[in-house]
């Protein structure tokens, strides 16, 4: 559900607004990289993604039918704390189960069960056996499968390109820049080796991985819209 305008515990001082971002931005709740839809204070340059201004109480996941998400505004304990889904530190807003001590980001509580398109539908799985499009690892996180099973990405691995794109991407905004040329090329993020295929079923293969991790990144992001996917679908074109 969307509102114009909301109060925030996070931030009592001001109003958020609904706002949307063509620009990276870090959501200030869980200290994840955000783009797209986000609640913003204009004044404190405050940000939260959609999932994080307006949480579900508590939430149940399919992966784990036993348990129950309640949604914290700070990690329990005084534990370092890893989300289940993508691997990387919790560091903000979680999605905590008491019972089993699971913990989920919010984007990654709330990422789609499918990712569809138009050119490829993803499928998400708990563990695949299959290697990874990009790490070439089998198991690990949770992963997007496609239909064809042919591309399964960790979304470990897609969280670690962000991470590791954070700094550029930040430093791209500061600057002014423009999307296009704030996000970095995913050249090489691909590493299925294909060396019994001709160039033109590489090239055709690696395209649409691609679309694969395009669609993927936006779900991560917190925002899986098709004007995000296509400008990030643009880029790897390009790579």
């Amino acid at each position: 559900m969307k509102y114009s305008e909301i109060s925030h515990f996070s931030h009592p001082q001001h109003k958020l607004r609904f706002d949307y971002s063509e620009f990276p931005f870090k959501c200030d709740g869980c200290k994840e990289v955000g783009i797209g839809s986000r609640y913003k204070c204009s004044i404190c340059d405050f940000d939260l993604h959609m999932h994080c201004a307006i949480p579900s109480p508590s939430i149940f996941h399919p992966f784990y039918t036993k348990c129950s998400f309640q949604f914290l505004g700070k990690p329990p304990g005084d534990i370092p704390r890893y989300c289940n889904a993508c691997e990387k530190d919790v560091s903000g807003f979680v999605y905590h189960c008491k019972s089993c001590g699971f913990d989920l980001h919010p984007c990654c509580a709330k990422l789609p069960m499918v990712l569809d398109d138009g050119e490829v539908k993803l499928y998400l799985y708990k563990k695949v056996s299959s290697p990874c499009h990009r790490c070439g690892r089998k198991g690990r996180s949770w992963s997007y499968r496609s239909t064809c099973k042919k591309y399964n990405l960790h979304v470990a691995c897609v969280r670690e390109m962000l991470v590791e794109s954070w700094h550029e991407i930040y430093v791209g905004r500061s600057k002014g820049r423009t999307l296009e040329t704030s996000i970095p090329s995913l050249k090489n993020t691909l590493q299925t080796a294909h060396k019994r295929r001709s160039k033109g079923k590489v090239r055709k293969c690696c395209e649409m991985g691609a679309f694969a991790v395009q669609i993927v990144i936006s779900a991560l992001l917190g925002d899986p819209t098709a004007l995000i996917a296509g400008i990030i679908g643009a880029l790897i074109s390009r790579a």
